[in-house]
């Protein structure tokens, strides 16, 4: 028998009094960590963001201030790459991508685009290798054919380019327009004939052997090196009847403000 005065002492059934205190910390820890990391990872996107487009507006200007003497107009830069902030601390940029719908050139409005690839934050180091997408409409064309001396300016085609000019055959001053395909080659663009007409002959003259003679000569070239900066080539040119696009190239070509200032020479 029990006394009805004797103590008693409650139990909680089994299974009440939700998790144990050990799980719940757990669980309040683990949710900390995630939102710390959150927002860490939150601000590391924002200064990388920030810092991205700070490096970006700087080598830009940058840029402006080195062009070389002829040459002038706005730049825009994009940095490529999983992440700006790692590029500077290693000291080069994966790949950089400059800029420049209608730059200056000696007059010559010029649609530029530059990709580098290696592109190191010390001033007069190398860059590994740049590429250069330059494109012109035909007013610019012929200004640059009317200073290598090519009257009457170029007649854009598809996949060619067409002039004229006026020699002396057997003392008579004959004209002739002559339809050529260009080829890049290194610091010049070479006109290689493919077709000739004669335009002027005096009387009756026979100029056929004229012609034969321009088809078999050698092709004219258009020295474009004293617009380029030295050790810059041409590995491409694309023509269209309203527009010329001309491809260049450099590897080991040192970031300084002389070497981007001095240009080549059409000597």
């Amino acid at each position: 028998m029990t006394s009805p005065d004797a103590e008693t002492v409650p139990v909680d059934p089994v299974g009440r009094g939700g998790e144990p205190p050990r799980r719940r910390s757990g669980v309040r820890v683990a949710v900390v960590v995630i939102v710390l990391l959150v927002v860490v990872a939150a601000l590391l996107v924002l200064v990388e963001t920030v810092g991205r487009a700070i490096a970006e507006r700087n080598v830009a200007a940058s840029i402006e201030r080195s062009l070389p003497e002829g040459v002038s107009g706005e730049v825009d830069v994009e940095i490529h790459g999983v992440s700006a902030l790692w590029q500077v601390v290693t000291g080069s940029m994966d790949e950089m991508v400059a800029t420049s719908s209608g730059l200056d050139v000696f007059g010559v409005p010029v649609d530029v685009r530059v990709t580098a690839h290696g592109v190191p934050l010390g001033e007069g180091e190398p860059v590994e290798r740049a590429e250069v997408v330059a494109s012109v409409d035909g007013d610019a064309v012929d200004e640059i054919a009317a200073s290598q001396g090519i009257p009457g300016g170029l007649t854009l085609g598809d996949g060619t380019v067409a002039y004229e000019d006026e020699i002396r055959f057997l003392g008579i001053p004959v004209g002739f327009s002559i339809t050529a395909e260009p080829e890049a080659a290194g610091d010049r663009i070479l006109l290689t004939p493919v077709a000739a007409d004669i335009t002027a002959a005096g009387g009756s003259l026979d100029a056929s052997g004229l012609v034969d003679g321009i088809l078999g000569g050698d092709p004219v070239p258009i020295c474009v090196a004293d617009r380029l900066p030295e050790g810059v080539e041409v590995s491409g040119v694309a023509v269209e009847p309203d527009r010329v696009t001309v491809r260049l190239e450099a590897s080991g070509l040192p970031l300084a403000e002389e070497t981007l200032q001095t240009t080549g020479s059409c000597g």
